[in-house]
């Protein structure tokens, strides 16, 4: 969402009746396709469709389905330098491959300290990234 859209009141960019000529909407998602800024946009686009397919009420309940995922990251497997590569993980990663890492993570991280969990859960994450073609880093200019 572009700051505009809250000046006319609008909650979502995709809402706009001038969203198929905005240039500003057109350069946030063509830039979203290429590079990141504090954020990943790695699923901007998928994002959208979702959210005109199905709604933002939608999108927001999944988004609190994602947050929760993050949090038990952050909870159980951050040893203090995770939280970015967390942050994107459950950005880019479908809800089911995040709950079975974190599931995996957890049987087989009985007895490991902090740091030794957070390296289980890297690996098992960077594996899904790799099967997938997945990119776990922010994409700089």
């Amino acid at each position: 969402m572009l700051h505009c859209a809250m000046k006319r009141n609008i909650e979502f960019c995709g809402d706009c009746e001038e969203n198929e000529t905005c240039e500003k909407w057109k350069r946030h998602r063509e830039n979203g396709k290429r590079y990141d800024s504090f954020k990943c946009y790695q699923k901007l686009e998928n994002d959208i469709d979702f959210i005109q397919d199905n709604g933002l009420a939608e999108f927001r309940k999944s988004q609190r389905i994602r947050g929760n995922l993050l949090k038990k990251m952050l909870d159980q497997f951050n040893e203090g330098r995770s939280k970015s590569y967390y942050c994107i993980a459950v950005t880019v990663l479908k809800v089911d491959e995040l709950e079975e890492a974190i599931s995996e993570a957890k049987s087989k991280s009985k007895g490991l300290d902090i740091k030794e969990k957070a390296k289980l859960l890297h690996s098992i994450l960077d594996n899904i990234a790799l099967k997938n073609n997945y990119y776990l880093k922010l994409r700089k200019k």
